[in-house]
């Protein structure tokens, strides 16, 4: 090859690096802590229609706090949670460079903007633009209902396969206020629930169930790891893997205090809802109508972070 074409190659492929790398740091500049000038503008993929819809960053999380709250709130528990949905969104969005976000609790967040009231609307006003950082990153924000008085660490709660977040503390969590069927619940799975899940997590195809016992606990007594006995065998899965394979709506948390067999059902007995790390909701509830600040709830939950407005 000619040294002339050689050189214009080489022009082609750094203007090209160049107008790649631009477009991924304009994606991602609109995200990163410190660079924003203005409010982002965030597409929400509707889960029901597949819809894609343009917004700015505060309706969306709007609807995220009327999505993932129940009503009649104090207006701080909403502002927490307000604060903790604006980090995970742009923490999500800027981990997977991108400004789409889906409206799926399960992939996301739960987005529900029918439900927004004007409680909602100044909780969000009030804490615009806020969100957790921590040493200058946006921090996993994570949440869940109620942590039935303490709360975990990411690899017990979720089975998380990273190393754990320094931000991320195990802390009592004043989730009294929580109702019944959330503080104590049964719930009863049948042999093929059970079989399935089982598939889902690790392959197998089992026709009978027999057993299933907890081989594993953390300090706040959730189960980290189930081994479940079916006929040809024994396997032990992650816990958290486990409830979400399972049904997580169902099979409300991982504290489990009693697994039982009856009849050809299985019956667990437990505690809380949801995955125990981060945030608990019914705890904010209780602290806000405390008197906390929502900054106050949020630096409860997560160690050594900071509340910082990164837009107007």
């Amino acid at each position: 090859m000619k040294k002339k074409n050689v050189v214009f190659l080489l022009i082609f492929v750094l203007l090209g690096v160049g107008i790649v790398g631009c477009n991924r740091t304009r994606v991602k500049g609109i995200k990163e802590p410190g660079t924003m000038k203005e409010e982002p503008e965030v597409i929400v993929i509707l889960e029901e229609t597949g819809e894609q819809k343009k917004m700015k960053l505060e309706d969306y999380i709007a609807g995220v706090v009327a999505g993932e709250m129940k009503p009649n709130w104090p207006e701080n528990a909403y502002a927490a949670q307000a604060i903790i949905a604006r980090t995970f969104a742009l923490e999500y969005m800027d981990r997977k460079n991108t400004n789409r976000i889906s409206s799926s609790f399960e992939e996301a967040q739960a987005f529900k903007p029918e439900n927004v009231t004007d409680i909602i609307r100044r909780a969000v006003s009030k804490t615009r633009g806020e969100v957790a950082l921590y040493n200058g990153k946006y921090i996993r924000a994570w949440f869940h209902s109620s942590a039935a008085g303490q709360t975990t660490t990411a690899k017990a709660g979720l089975a998380f396969k990273e190393e754990e977040p320094p931000y991320i503390t195990s802390v009592k969590s004043p989730d009294d206020l929580a109702p019944p069927d959330i503080k104590n619940w049964t719930v009863s799975f049948d042999n093929a629930s059970i079989a399935d899940a089982l598939a889902q997590i690790t392959g197998v195809q089992a026709n009978k169930i027999s057993d299933i016992k907890i081989t594993k606990k953390d300090h706040t007594g959730r189960a980290t790891k189930i081994r479940i006995v079916y006929d040809g065998g024994s396997r032990e899965v992650d816990a958290p893997k486990f409830r979400s394979a399972l049904d997580p709506m169902k099979l409300k948390s991982t504290l489990i205090k009693e697994i039982f067999k009856e009849g050809e059902n299985f019956v667990f007995k437990g505690s809380g809802f949801g995955h125990g790390v981060g945030m608990s909701q019914w705890g904010a509830h209780k602290m806000a109508k405390e008197g906390k600040s929502p900054e106050e709830i949020v630096k409860y939950y997560f160690k050594d972070i900071e509340i910082k407005k990164v837009y107007n």
